[in-house]
């Protein structure tokens, strides 16, 4: 699978951690930055993974922030995103098996790098199971569509 992935200047170093992580649980990894500890808006960096995420089916999105929660904020004002800051394992599995999440954000200074780790191993290995939860993320969509202007 291919991953695109991003950090604002708090998530750096994590950033760098997981890009050599996800190439060992066999995926494709993009790297759209920041490329320094170097002070960087993270709403920049969630557009720019959200919108290649959007435009590229079957890829996944990655952003890490401080907290997580700007990110998804983000992320979620692009059409065909559904992003999800998860902070434990159940939230990261949930995320993709229920609501067919495509972006993950993560917080680089609220959750340690091994537990991101499993986060990341379990929403990456995790399908979206369809069903039931078909007909909710078609009305999480039909919300984004009444609302859309573009």
């Amino acid at each position: 699978m291919k991953v695109i992935i991003g950090s604002d200047h708090g998530g750096f170093d994590l950033k760098e951690v997981l890009k050599n992580y996800i190439k060992t649980l066999g995926h494709e990894v993009t790297d759209y930055g920041t490329y320094s500890k170097e002070p960087v808006d993270y709403p920049d960096i969630a557009f720019l993974v959200a919108g290649t995420v959007s435009k590229e089916p079957g890829s996944l999105g990655i952003v890490i922030d401080g907290a997580g929660c700007g990110s998804a904020i983000t992320a979620n004002k692009v059409p065909g995103i559904r992003a999800s800051a998860c902070y434990d394992c159940f939230t990261a599995w949930n995320s993709r098996a229920h609501n067919d999440v495509n972006v993950l954000t993560l917080g680089s200074r609220v959750t340690g790098e091994e537990l991101i780790k499993r986060i990341v191993s379990t929403w990456l290995s995790t399908e979206f199971e369809g069903g039931r939860h078909s007909r909710r993320v078609a009305k999480i969509m039909d919300v984004e569509r009444k609302y859309f202007k573009g």
